[in-house]
């Protein structure tokens, strides 16, 4: 590259610095915390609600974790979490909600090509990776508390 197109590039990228509109850092903050705050107490609401049923505390963990994934999905379908998570940013991604959503995007946009090659495959593109390498990592785990941290 030479020098004269650095310092074009330098000139364009300052040019863009000039114009682009400065992000709104303490009002994304404060949205991503309070949106991601309640994603969490709709989740506490649903674990208190479990353990007042006398429900064990690891299953009821695992049945509010099963519920917001639910939830996450359905909202998604429905074009809710889209408006949240556009609204929210990170305090929509982050929560275990945030996981559904990446999982059913993809497949909402193939619904087209049908519910095996569309739906079905496009969501497994995006899941299969979190499945395999949580798979693995868990694999790996029991294995070290078994062998080595008895």
């Amino acid at each position: 590259m030479t020098r004269a197109n650095t310092r074009e590039q330098e000139a364009f990228a300052h040019m863009v610095e000039t114009y682009h509109p400065a992000r709104p850092l303490l009002r994304n903050l404060v949205v991503a915390f309070w949106v991601g705050g309640a994603i969490c107490v709709v989740g506490q609401i649903i674990l208190d609600f479990l353990l007042a049923r006398m429900v064990p505390t690891s299953q009821a963990g695992a049945m509010t974790s099963t519920a917001m994934v639910i939830l996450g999905a359905t909202l998604t379908g429905l074009g809710i979490y889209d408006r949240i998570g556009a609204y929210a940013g990170m305090g929509a991604a982050l929560p275990i909600t945030g996981f559904a959503n990446s999982m059913v995007s993809p497949a909402l946009e193939f619904k087209r090509e049908g519910f095996i090659l569309g739906v079905s495959a496009k969501m497994f593109q995006i899941a299969g990776p979190v499945i395999v390498y949580g798979s693995l990592a868990a694999m790996i785990v029991s294995i070290l508390r078994t062998f080595v941290f008895k």
